[in-house]
């Protein structure tokens, strides 16, 4: 059992929660929770650590195949990321998705068209992670974010994930420029939420292959990949309200999708 708050291990495991840095160069993150322990994909955990009274009264639910790490409950608190830790976190390797090999397989399909997320910039974590949550129930087949969003593999992104980040596959690039062109020649119909010139959201066809830009809480998308969009969409409001933040935004738009697919597959 490490009992120790200067032991290697626990200085590491505190940095990777909060150093982005470090997870780039390490290609590892941190998830922390008894759920999130139970769905990470076995390939992908590294390390498992667990604190002494987790193992108390958990121990059968540890598989045998898996080893793991005891920490008191003192030092377990130093390394984790929440104030009320629930005993258990893991070191997983980060996975990698090639955007143009997904690409590929999504626009031959001919059973299901194609469905994603564009990401500028965003920088609320809790953002970040309820779209992919949001995306998983409304059946988006993956997220592209600049490099500029808030880091997808920071813990509190993770959490907001719900365990999503496991199955909603991501794509990370510089800008979104070059790869809103790329989806236009794959037939891919890109909408901008914008307020200029825009239609009401549930105007068009969403059944065809369709991806959704959304773009900085308070900027709003760049002026350049904006203007690279197929067409502008807007939410009404009704009352003072202007806007809506980015996850929730983002979460009508899918869904509005979702439901025009359900709808053409019952007709």
């Amino acid at each position: 059992m490490i009992t120790s708050m200067a032991n290697s291990k626990v200085k590491r495991l505190a940095a990777l929660a909060q150093k982005a840095k470090m997870r780039r160069e390490e290609q590892c993150f941190v998830v922390e929770g008894i759920r999130m322990f139970r769905e990470a994909p076995a390939d992908w955990i590294r390390e498992v650590y667990v604190s002494e009274s987790f193992l108390q009264k958990h121990r059968r639910e540890l598989p045998d195949s898996q080893p793991y790490e005891i920490l008191s409950d003192v030092v377990f608190q130093k390394a984790s990321d929440t104030q009320t830790p629930q005993g258990v976190l893991c070191v997983l390797s980060v996975p990698h998705y090639e955007l143009s090999e997904r690409l590929e397989a999504w626009c031959t399909d001919t059973e299901r068209a194609p469905l994603l997320m564009l990401l500028e910039d965003l920088q609320d974590p809790g953002n970040v992670g309820t779209i992919l949550r949001a995306g998983e129930g409304a059946g988006v087949d993956g997220v592209i974010l600049t490099r500029q969003t808030a880091d997808i593999l920071n813990p509190k992104v993770i959490r907001a994930t719900m365990g999503s980040i496991y199955r909603v596959p991501f794509f990370i690039v510089d800008f979104l420029t070059d790869t809103i062109d790329l989806l236009k020649e794959k037939g891919m119909t890109v909408y901008a939420a914008h307020l200029d010139d825009s239609v009401a959201y549930d105007v068009p066809d969403y059944t065809r292959p369709t991806a959704f830009l959304i773009g900085n809480e308070g900027n709003g998308l760049r002026r350049e990949t904006a203007a690279r969009a197929s067409q502008y969409i807007k939410i009404p409001m009704a009352g003072q309200v202007e806007s809506l933040n980015a996850a929730m935004a983002s979460a009508i738009l899918m869904y509005e999708a979702a439901r025009q697919r359900r709808m053409h597959t019952n007709i």
